[in-house]
């Protein structure tokens, strides 16, 4: 049997100037430029599906990142199957981002402008599905979505964030409104999902009770013992990278 070594990756720190929370750097709503990420799949225990675009390829599937904002035919189209006003989002910013070897958590740092944690935000903030988002936060971070609420149609709430990223969802599981017919839980230092990929996770978990967004492994991955001896060499075609969001009904 092969010797396994592992290489791990060396974390890069991202100079920022102090003054990159200023307030008056985030645009407003009109000016947002939202990527898009389209190679993700809603993945539940019965059912896959992949969006496919004919841009810019990675293996079988694609990913499309724009800096123009979304039309509204993306950013308002309905869920087929889920009624408006019916899903609270538990959105996680509550993370300290030690691996980033950054100078603040990762969701905040600028990108394009604006601080990446918002990109989300505002996506699921313009889904007419979504009644409410409960950003989990540290509170010396809330005014960065308080200074959003003129900007948003669906009401805002807070939880304190937890000692691990599990204890994070039960707080902010606490605070959603209990008559939700689904709960969407994300990581706000994903910026690039895209509301397409969040109807199709919401129709999947409101069909099946759970669903989460994933994209198939493209990395061979090894089995090892506790001895770091490869044992086998798993077929990725069976695997998947889990991303957020987390659909529950």
């Amino acid at each position: 049997m092969a010797l396994l070594q592992a290489h791990l990756p060396i974390p890069i720190p991202v100079p920022v100037p102090s003054s990159s929370l200023n307030k008056s750097q985030f645009p407003s709503k009109s000016s947002l430029s939202l990527p898009q990420f389209s190679s993700l799949s809603s993945l539940t225990n019965t059912n896959l599906s992949f969006v496919r675009q004919p841009h810019s390829s990675f293996g079988s599937f694609t990913i499309t990142c724009s800096s123009a904002p979304h039309s509204a035919t993306t950013t308002n189209q309905k869920s087929e199957f889920v009624k408006d006003k019916s899903v609270s989002v538990v959105l996680l910013a509550g993370g300290k981002g030690k691996r980033m070897g950054a100078s603040m958590p990762k969701q905040y740092l600028p990108l394009l402008g604006q601080p990446i944690a918002l990109y989300s935000f505002y996506t699921f903030s313009r889904m007419p599905e979504v009644k409410e988002i409960v950003v989990v936060c540290d509170p010396s971070y809330q005014d960065i979505f308080e200074d959003t609420r003129e900007k948003i149609k669906v009401d805002l709430k807070f939880a304190l964030p937890g000692k691990e990223r599990q204890d994070s969802v039960y707080s902010g599981l606490q605070a959603i409104d209990l008559s939700s017919a689904l709960v969407c839980i994300h990581d706000s230092a994903r910026p690039l999902v895209s509301s397409s990929d969040v109807e199709k996770v919401l129709n999947d978990g409101l069909r099946v009770g759970a669903s989460v967004l994933g994209v198939p492994a493209k990395a061979t991955i090894k089995e090892a013992n506790s001895e770091s001896f490869v044992v086998k060499t798993l077929d990725r075609k069976t695997l998947w990278e889990m991303q957020t969001p987390q659909m529950h009904k």
